[in-house]
């Protein structure tokens, strides 16, 4: 595989013009379209992602360590999928609806402003995570570890904490309803 490094790529449309496979360090991609392709074995090594479009695209066995997207519209991603050996990613100010995070370990990782509507937590290990000022609406809470983690800020979750590891949480007063939604409660 190729090693492309330092490089930035700027408003390429991808699905147009093809991406080669190869391994990118230290690389930035600003305003490309990734949309519906297959970036299966690709490696991504701390480079930053700025307002790109990400949707649907094919992850298997794809690398993403040290990651920085911005901005990206990443919808229906299934991370699950990706080489989970040393992923790390930041997600600021993306939009992540109905992605997959299925039994990943995201230490490391986190979300800052970001919709998360429709996401699959299931299994995950978010210990220590923050999720701050993010929409976890319709997100997947189940039997996943949350303890220490950060969602203050974070609106419209449901989580279970029969269900979950939420030992040392913290969360907003305003939203902290969301934790005893399965209980029947109702708040006023």
């Amino acid at each position: 595989m190729n090693y492309i490094e330092d490089q930035q790529f700027k408003g390429i449309a991808f699905n147009e013009q093809e991406l080669e496979k190869a391994e990118y360090e230290y690389c930035t991609f600003k305003q490309c379209d990734f949309s519906d392709l297959d970036l299966s074995e690709y490696c991504f090594l701390e480079t930053e992602f700025i307002d790109c479009n990400l949707s649907n695209v094919k992850i298997s066995g794809t690398a993403f360590r040290d990651i920085t997207f911005r901005n990206c519209k990443m919808l229906g991603l299934q991370f699950e999928q990706c080489n989970t050996i040393g992923f790390n990613a930041r997600f600021i100010q993306c939009q992540l609806d109905h992605s997959s995070f299925y039994e990943l370990k995201l230490n490391g990782s986190s979300f800052k402003d970001s919709y998360l509507v429709g996401v699959d937590f299931t299994m995950t290990d978010l210990k220590g995570i923050k999720l701050n000022g993010c929409n976890l609406q319709s997100a997947i809470f189940d039997r996943t570890n949350l303890e220490k983690a950060d969602l203050r800020g974070a609106v419209n979750y449901t989580i279970d904490p029969t269900n979950n590891r939420i030992k040392g949480a913290q969360f907003s007063l305003e939203e902290v309803a969301g934790l005893l939604h399965s209980f029947g409660v109702k708040i006023s």
